[in-house]
């Protein structure tokens, strides 16, 4: 008896699982099953997988099993599902070091197909062009169109790495929206969807145009990594033509041109370092511009950008980190990685609107240590503390908060000076000097590196630490 095996979308592994599962406990061999992808049904009509009667229960399968179904689903082989329960069948048959032998035809061509998948996701994630949405702030929307059904596996890399925008990536088949906190997926577009071009293209042909090296020119392996289909969507690839057929004669310039003696001494930058001007009240936003050129300690040189605070001027409770982390360091905003969706958890449990605070660090660069392509993060040196006072101090004194609730002991160290032993004295409201009521309590990146046993005990504490903000708001505009 023949049976229809329906997987909608037929990239998702969820769906996989379950039309597999209910054939497996149903023990229907491969050749007994109709693969149809997208949900579309063939042309016999044969009964759904679905409904077959259950004689056995589920074999568990390797670990190594799941990770290649997902990457083989996101093909567009049709033959990928017919492929992945033939490898799941003999797992679950006593074939179980199956995918330890790469000379099985099956095992080859599902490694083959996985190969492909990752290429592909690579490629999305260097060949993706954000167009700005004209007439809307900090909007971009991206047309793509990838070799496989890969979006919803790439997309989740574009929410890290951008998280601090508001994007979109539109394909033939799907779409991905992310408005800045969560991501979606919908259905697909068309290019004309999406901008034809931005005011920043002009830009990056200008920059892409001066660092072509013409000397390195390799057309066969450049078209082997960047192949021409995907062309389209590059606005630096409209000059490739010109600047291939002019890379001859600024080769043989360059060969040509007299020798110059390499620097001894890296020259001063013209610009000089800027700091904190608190004599004349400037702005947040004054102050914001000024502190991308802090150099007051080398922390400036491997991050990416200084990440001051946000938040309305007149905030009557200003919550102060350490430092940002990397989400952060992208951004440019305070509180948008993991650290801060857990704030986020917190201030809604209490029914505190974040917008009504300002948030900020006392340290304005991300400190962090390289692990291959990780950022790892290092807790700042109290040097880094003193380089950013004076932004803290002009922040401080330009919101003049009711309240400072320090989330750390590096956020502690710049609010109580040193000595403060914070899990002493977390949780205690205390007056500082000006008579601001002032709270030290842990960071919630400490919450989230507890133990998985102890991650709740260990919020629910932080949020008890925390329930006394209104109540001292409240009776400091009393004896106000």
């Amino acid at each position: 008896m023949r049976w229809s095996a329906a997987v909608a979308p037929g990239w998702s592994f969820d769906a996989f699982r379950d039309v597999a599962r209910a054939a497996l406990r149903a023990d229907i061999a491969p050749e007994h099953l109709d693969w149809h992808a997208g949900g579309q049904g063939g042309l016999l009509a044969a009964p759904d997988v679905q409904a077959a009667p259950a004689v056995r229960e589920a074999p568990r399968v390797p670990a190594a099993f799941v990770g290649l179904a997902g990457c083989v689903l996101c093909h567009r082989d049709p033959a990928r599902h017919a492929l992945l329960y033939r490898l799941l069948w003999r797992l679950a048959h006593g074939e179980r070091h199956l995918l330890s032998v790469p000379t099985d035809a099956d095992v080859r061509q599902a490694m083959q197909w996985a190969q492909d998948v990752r290429r592909d996701s690579h490629k999305m994630k260097a060949f993706v062009r954000f167009r700005e949405v004209p007439g809307e702030r900090d909007r971009f929307i991206a047309w793509f169109e990838p070799a496989h059904h890969i979006l919803e596996r790439v997309a989740p890399f574009f929410a890290r790495r951008f998280a601090g925008m508001r994007w979109a990536i539109l394909t033939p088949e799907a779409s991905a929206v992310w408005d800045g906190e969560v991501l979606r997926f919908g259905p697909g577009g068309a290019p004309g969807d999406a901008p034809a071009e931005d005011a920043g293209e002009d830009l990056w042909r200008t920059y892409y145009a001066h660092i072509f090296n013409p000397a390195r020119l390799n057309p066969r392996m450049m078209r082997q990594e960047m192949p021409s289909r995907y062309w389209k969507h590059l606005p630096e690839a409209q000059l490739l033509p010109t600047l291939i057929q002019g890379a001859g004669a600024r080769v043989r310039a360059m060969a040509e041109r007299a020798h110059v003696a390499p620097r001894r001494r890296i020259p001063v930058p013209a610009v000089q370092p800027a700091a904190a001007d608190t004599s004349r009240n400037p702005s947040l936003a004054a102050l914001r511009r000024a502190a991308q050129g802090c150099r007051a300690c080398p922390l400036w040189e491997p991050a990416t950008q200084a990440v001051f605070g946000e938040g309305p001027e007149d905030a009557r409770i200003l919550v102060l980190g350490e430092q940002p982390g990397d989400m952060e360091d992208l951004s440019g905003r305070p509180f948008v990685g993991p650290a801060g969706k857990l704030l986020d958890r917190a201030l809604a449990e209490l029914g505190i609107d974040r917008a009504q605070l300002y948030l900020t660090n006392a340290v304005k660069h991300f400190r962090f240590e390289r692990r291959g392509k990780l950022r790892l993060h290092r807790n700042p040196e109290p040097l880094h503390v003193q380089a950013c006072r004076s932004w803290l101090a002009a922040e401080i004194e330009r919101v003049r908060p009711q309240a400072i609730v320090c989330l750390g002991a590096t956020a502690a160290l710049a609010v109580f000076g040193a000595g403060f032993r914070l899990m002493e004295r977390r949780g205690a409201w205390e007056r500082l000097h000006d008579g601001t009521w002032a709270l030290a309590t842990v960071h919630p990146a400490w919450i989230l590196r507890q133990p998985p046993h102890l991650h709740e005990e260990a919020y629910r504490h932080w949020l008890d630490d925390l329930r006394g903000l209104d109540e001292v708001l409240q009776t400091q505009s009393r004896d106000a």
